[in-house]
């Protein structure tokens, strides 16, 4: 058997996670969290974007009671361990009307309330751009 094999041309690297899914899809939503919080303790640059229903993750209440799988860990400890790895977070401005989601309402853990143009910003300058 083969030994895992890590490539790293020791430049800084970006990557960015667009989330769409949002709590009608629960078992979408750890994943970013999870591999962003392991790629940022790897020194990279991780932003996550939250647009769609995506940013209903980042509504007060609803990431502490929902879970990716039956008896899991909740959302908002995914979210957690996320910020503890350097996980920037960045919520969608033109989304919140959307889903009725006042700025005030959101979790602490976001960093930015951000529009179209940071995003494009993002995703011109990064290595990676992973959709979920």
């Amino acid at each position: 058997m083969e030994a895992d094999v890590y490539l790293n041309d020791e430049r800084e690297q970006t990557v960015v996670f667009v989330v769409t899914s949002g709590p009608s899809t629960p078992q979408r939503c750890a994943t970013p969290f999870y591999l962003g919080a392991l790629l940022a303790s790897m020194d990279v640059e991780v932003h996550i974007f939250f647009t769609m229903e995506g940013v209903n993750l980042m509504r007060t209440g609803v990431a502490e009671s929902l879970v990716a799988m039956e008896g899991g860990k909740t959302i908002i400890g995914f979210i957690r361990d996320a910020k503890r790895a350097g996980v920037v977070l960045h919520v969608c401005r033109p989304a919140l009307p959307g889903y009725e989601l006042a700025e005030d309402a959101l979790i602490d853990e976001v960093d930015h309330i951000s529009g179209a143009g940071v995003l494009a910003d993002l995703i011109l300058s990064c290595d990676k751009v992973l959709s979920f």
